[in-house]
């Protein structure tokens, strides 16, 4: 694939283990547990849990879609390039602009926890100052920009510590939370039913902030063209990752609505797993979920990163956006000019938010006006895996189950989501989500005046990109043959 340089990025630099660890970091569990409990609490209720098991089922739906796209069209851009290609031009560039927007809030999203966390286990009567929050914040971005800027492999090292070390913590809070005496509520399987929503528009608006917490898995096909054999890795370790932290999410929830009063999970707001890790270890277990959420803030920062740059990379080297933004540095292998945009962007944002008003204010309309971005672009990946695999779908059930009905039904799903939710949103999340949508109209237009040859795509179909990937896919052909450097965090 050609670059603005004659460079791509740097192919098998990831292995199957890497791309999992990036997968659940691309979730990140702690913090979405730390942002999201509160605002889903509000939202739902005691429906917490049933909310993210019945946003999980459609989400699998688009892990499927993903997984199958990513066999016969390997590309950075991953959603922008496949709805481009399926369903039209139009529609794929606006699903890749719906990422840029919405990781690029996010950066603020994110970095604002974990300046605020910082400051708390350092100068605890410091961390609500919005402003402090937000320079340090800016701090550990530009730190995890550096990061990106230095490679995939560097990036996965990172992650391996960061990760690896906030798993652990989580872990043994769920024992700590099973073992623990004494509750606020007693347990309730209804928690899992539909009886706690509070009609159909309550329930459209916990699958919208439900979406925000799985968000992120899909970083594994951003970094498909840096996987060894990607067209199997990417959609592996996205289910394996999407697995994990569902596992995560539920028995955090159940463990907030058993152990924690409402008035207390209100009041706690964005450090709702400090006050929890207090009540399972008095003491000792605030601190160690804090930091734990500020492991998973800053890894989560670094994924998001690389989906916003790799995909400004697709553009650029597509031409849909400035053909600078596909420039990769000689020696990282990185896209240095995407990064470095980014970050300007970022900066800009931060000093924004440090005079837009509370910590918790800014999280709950960024997390709202991302869950927006979240559903349109998961939504056309669902129908363009449908559209790319028409011909294949009737050839089995799995193939009519797994490729069709399943996607099909997430892209629904998260689409319905997406419009119920219009009429819940403050106008702040509205402006933010649907605002941001509609600026990705401007470079849409601009470029495509320009003639760039992303709105000629030849049409993408899973029968004639199998057939031509086969050759290669074969045991015998000497691209298989060929023996590429191992790693020890490969499978």
């Amino acid at each position: 694939m050609r670059t603005t340089s004659g460079r791509g990025l740097q192919p098998n630099a990831l292995g199957t283990f890497d791309t999992i660890v990036m997968a659940v970091a691309g979730s990140a569990p702690a913090y979405s547990l730390a942002a999201t409990t509160a605002v889903l609490f509000g939202a739902v209720g005691l429906a917490g849990p049933a909310a993210l098991l019945y946003c999980a089922i459609p989400m699998l739906g688009i892990v499927l879609a993903y997984a199958r796209l990513g066999r016969i069209d390997v590309n950075a851009g991953a959603g922008y390039s496949w709805v481009g290609r399926t369903l039209h031009p139009f529609l794929g560039f606006l699903a890749g602009w719906a990422l840029v927007f919405a990781t690029t809030v996010f950066m603020v999203a994110g970095s604002l926890p974990a300046g605020s966390l910082t400051l708390s286990l350092f100068a605890p009567e410091l961390a609500g100052n919005t402003a402090l929050s937000c320079a340090v914040g800016a701090g550990w971005f530009l730190m995890m920009l550096l990061v990106v800027l230095g490679g995939a492999r560097l990036t996965v090292h990172a992650q391996l510590l960061l990760s690896g070390v906030e798993l652990l913590i989580l872990v043994a809070f769920v024992l700590g939370a099973v073992a623990h005496r004494g509750h606020a509520t007693a347990f309730d399987w209804s928690w899992f039913g539909l009886g706690h929503f509070d009609g159909t528009s309550g329930f459209a608006s916990g699958a919208l902030i439900a979406a925000f917490y799985y968000w992120g898995w899909d970083v594994t096909s951003n970094l498909s063209e840096e996987t060894r054999d990607s067209r199997r890795t990417a959609g592996l370790a996205a289910l394996v990752g999407i697995g994990v932290v569902f596992l995560l999410f539920e028995a955090f929830t159940v463990s907030v609505n058993v152990l924690l009063s409402a008035e207390r999970i209100d009041g706690a707001g964005a450090n709702v797993l400090a006050v929890l890790g207090e009540e399972i270890w008095p003491g000792t277990g605030g601190k160690l979920l804090v930091l734990a959420v500020l492991l998973s803030t800053v890894a989560t920062l670094e994924t998001t990163l690389i989906q916003v740059t790799r995909s400004l990379f697709a553009m650029g080297r597509d031409r849909t956006m400035p053909a600078a933004l596909g420039t990769v540095h000689r020696r990282w292998n990185t896209p240095w000019v995407a990064i470095v945009a980014v970050g300007a962007a970022a900066l800009v944002m931060f000093a924004a938010a440090a005079v837009a008003g509370s910590v918790q204010q800014v999280l709950k309309d960024a997390v709202s006006a991302i869950g927006l971005q979240i559903a349109f672009y998961y939504g056309l990946a669902g129908i363009a895996a449908v559209v790319a695999y028409k011909s294949l779908l009737l050839s089995s059930v799995r193939d009519f189950v797994l490729g069709g009905v399943w996607p099909l039904l997430g892209s629904a799903f998260m689409l319905w989501a997406f419009v119920q939710s219009l009429g819940e949103l403050s106008t702040t999340a509205l402006t933010i989500g649907l605002g941001g949508l509609a600026l990705g109209v401007v470079p849409m237009l601009v470029y495509w005046a320009k003639g760039s040859a992303y709105y000629r795509p030849a049409r993408l179909d899973a029968v004639r990109a199998l057939a031509a990937a086969a050759p290669f896919a074969s045991p015998d052909s000497p691209r298989a043959r060929r023996s590429d450097e191992s790693f020890a965090t490969d499978f």
